[in-house]
């Protein structure tokens, strides 16, 4: 490793030191400014790490939304809330799962899902005529990452890999999983670290490795990427760099080229820097998408500066609106939907924190052509945010399609999925 990114590293982990010094949370829920304004001292040392400036915000004082980790009854679940297009229906399909994020769904039609700080695996199947849950795996780090290949649950947190064969046969004993840990070899770095796991056309599984950081100088070695593995762990491979923090991502169905979402940095001013939806174009494997210099359409990072910030940077597909969190995403291929919906995408956005006005709390459709051109956002699934009280009542966070080409949607904060079906 070069001196130059030897010295990146060392400044990439500074704001770990930092955050225990001057009480922000790093990691689990998000940075968090003060209760008492910073010192010069405590600002020039923000200031030197790409740090946060409540300043740029109409309110300094944001802090993260707190989690919701309890089961929400199914009478308080906020259905009526909800609205889809004409003609689309939606119902809770499942619920009592505390902090359900990310979904993968197994042959046999039980649906797995992860969450981030509850820790905790669930699975949700049929039983007796009723759609139940269970806990699969749980006391672990950020297990965000699910996915289901060949039998086997893979389940991520943070650096630890586990697989549990032939799980759907034995959901009612969970086997020993084999850790696969040492395999994959993923840094131990908490912050943007917690994983989503998809598998590729090529036959691999990829991971994301997010920035340790809000906005800071990375070692593009390790930080601010997608990988790619043999599902035994082996032949890692860089896909894509320059990426802050993807939580969601999908192959195109007719090129099978590489799309995911990844959320703008913090603490750049109310309206900046918007999250996108990139292509990596299948002749470009290693590009890089510009973090931490470049953001959204070309805009240089007011705090982590170098010449030509954006010169060999991969612009985004579509912005996805500033602090929306936009985070799991699918393309749509399924036969339910009406024909326009065919390879459209949808994205969840678990919505803002550092944002005075909240943004996002809701699903959108993206409509583009396979190489990128013409997108356009649209609403989708919307009711989770009552704007003129500035308050929200659900976080969806990922999408999965059934077969019957009906659409999944998992709430964080409520712990439920919602199911959205259309009838001509």
């Amino acid at each position: 490793m070069s001196g130059k990114w030897m010295a990146a590293l060392a400044r990439s982990m500074l704001p770990v030191a930092l955050a225990s010094a001057f009480g922000i949370l790093a990691g689990v829920a998000g940075a968090q400014t003060p209760t008492k304004p910073p010192t010069p001292k405590e600002i020039e040392a923000r200031r030197a790490m790409g740090g946060y400036f409540p300043e740029r915000m109409t309110n300094p004082n944001l802090t993260a939304n707190p989690p919701h980790l309890i089961a929400t009854p199914l009478d308080q679940i906020p259905l009526d809330r909800i609205r889809v297009p004409e003609g689309f229906k939606v119902e809770v399909w499942a619920h009592g799962i505390p902090g359900g994020r990310m979904m993968a769904r197994a042959p046999g039609g039980t649906v797995f899902v992860g969450t981030r700080t509850i820790g905790r695996v669930y699975a949700v199947y049929e039983q007796n005529g009723q759609r139940v849950s269970k806990v699969v795996a749980e006391k672990l780090v950020q297990p965000n990452g699910v996915l289901v290949q060949n039998g086997s649950l893979y389940i991520a947190a943070i650096n630890r890999v586990f697989r549990y064969d032939n799980i759907e046969a034995n959901l009612e004993n969970i086997p020993t999983p084999v850790d696969m840990t040492e395999a994959f070899k993923l840094p131990p770095e908490v912050h943007h670290n917690w994983k989503f796991l998809a598998f590729g056309p090529d036959g691999k599984i990829y991971f994301q490795v997010g920035a340790p950081c809000n906005a800071c100088e990375i070692n593009p070695g390790v930080h601010g990427q997608i990988r790619r593995y043999n599902l035994d762990g082996s032949g890692m491979e860089i896909v894509a760099r320059g990426v802050r923090n993807t939580v969601g991502f999908d192959f195109h169905p007719k090129t099978g080229e590489l799309w995911f979402t990844d959320n703008g940095r913090d603490w750049a001013g109310e309206n900046g820097f918007e999250d996108e939806l990139n292509r990596l174009p299948a002749n470009m494997i290693g590009a890089n998408f510009g973090f931490p210099y470049c953001h959204a359409n070309g805009q240089p990072d007011p705090d982590v500066r170098v010449p030509n910030p954006c010169a060999n940077t991969i612009l985004p597909v579509a912005t996805l609106g500033a602090h929306t969190a936009a985070l799991g995403m699918r393309f749509y291929t399924g036969k339910m939907f009406p024909a326009d919906y065919q390879n459209s995408i949808m994205i969840a956005r678990r919505g803002s924190w550092n944002r005075t006005e909240r943004a996002g709390y809701d699903v959108v459709r993206v409509t583009t052509t396979p190489d990128g051109r013409n997108a356009r956002v649209t609403p989708f699934m919307t009711g989770f945010l009552d704007t003129a009280k500035n308050a929200y009542y659900g976080r969806p966070v990922d999408v999965l399609q059934l077969p019957d080409g009906s659409l999944l949607v998992a709430d964080e904060q409520n712990g439920a999925i919602y199911r959205v079906s259309y009838s001509r």
